[in-house]
């Protein structure tokens, strides 16, 4: 698997930095055997000093802060993203790789170890498949309950004409098997994520995850509905949305590597997800929303940023939703 294969290099380096470390006091014995003055400790402390900033230089800067203030045991820490190769960031947008452009939209609220870790991983493994991409962060920083549905229709807005279809990615899922097709979904729209890859989700009319479509497409379902504020229950409602458009959904075919296909690093202990349902929000989200979706989404962009993670670009687009509390009081709890 790509992800593992990556894990390597930095798992030479500690352990080439447990050798340097451990050879230190053999080879300064004979430093020390004389009268220990100032100066001989003076020494010794400069030729440490050395050999840490040599260490650091040798390692990625995300993995060393990770690993100095996650506090958390090794089972529970998300995988560090590789280091990516030089000049991997001018290649995201390749003419010759082929005139469809994707725009990766990735709904987001105050998970940056997972974003740390995913923007560099997918700019990579897009990369290597030579699929020309921008990444899309579309942070909400409203008051409101998340709302994965309207952060996707703002990234399908916000996704400027150069782009010509859409991922809408969930930014604790990473795609572990080469052979997975993140190409143009021309036929129709391409569930990546499909129920018998995604490591937790298995129902049949499941559509979350990883979905592929082009914007056309997602303009004829009139985007995601509104209505949905916490966790879950837009995607099944999406769903029912490809079917009325009468869209013909593809699925993966000949993956041989089952729930391993993909790594899925959120963790559920440090980050609870908000799943209450309040008010008449248990009847509702079974509902079809017949009307709402792009042409009744209500946004504010507060500002934009360019940012790079470990060499890979990302754009966060910083997002205020807007809600009319007489249609949905379940956007507020209490």
């Amino acid at each position: 698997m790509m992800y593992s294969s990556r894990r390597k290099p930095v798992l030479y380096f500690k352990e080439e930095r447990r050798n340097q470390i451990s050879k230190v006091p053999h080879q300064e014995q004979k430093f020390l055997s004389g009268k220990c003055t100032v100066y001989k400790l003076f020494g010794l402390c400069m030729v440490l000093l050395l050999v840490s900033l040599l260490w650091l230089q040798l390692t990625c800067s995300g993995d060393m802060s990770a690993s100095t203030h996650d506090n958390r045991s090794p089972a529970q820490q998300p995988p560090q993203p590789p280091c990516p190769a030089d000049g991997q960031a001018s290649a995201a947008d390749d003419p010759s790789w082929g005139p469809h452009k994707l725009a990766l939209v990735v709904p987001f609220r105050e998970r940056f170890e997972e974003l740390l870790v995913f923007v560099p991983f997918m700019h990579t493994f897009l990369n290597k498949k030579k699929i020309r991409h921008k990444i899309l962060v579309i942070n909400q920083v409203d008051h409101y309950r998340f709302n994965r549905a309207s952060l996707i229709n703002v990234g399908h807005l916000e996704s400027g004409n150069d782009t010509d279809y859409l991922a809408m990615h969930d930014v604790d899922l990473l795609p572990l098997n080469d052979a997975l097709d993140y190409g143009f979904p021309e036929d129709g729209p391409f569930h990546v994520a499909s129920p018998e890859l995604h490591p937790l989700y298995h129902y049949k009319t499941y559509v979350g995850g990883i979905l592929l479509l082009t914007k056309k497409h997602y303009s004829l379902c009139n985007g995601m509905s509104n209505r949905f504020w916490g966790w879950g229950r837009e995607d099944d409602e999406f769903y029912r949305r490809l079917r009325k458009a009468e869209l013909q959904l593809f699925r993966p075919s000949g993956i041989t590597t089952g729930y391993k296909t993909f790594l899925h690093i959120h963790d559920p202990a440090w980050r609870k997800r908000d799943q209450k349902r309040v008010a008449a929000q248990k009847q509702e989200q079974f509902k079809v929303d017949p009307e709402g979706g792009l042409t009744n989404l209500r946004y504010q962009v507060e500002s934009r940023q360019e940012l790079t993670i470990s060499g890979a670009p990302c754009t966060v687009i910083n997002t205020k939703l807007e809600c009319d509390q007489n249609q949905t009081p379940w956007c507020v709890l209490g």
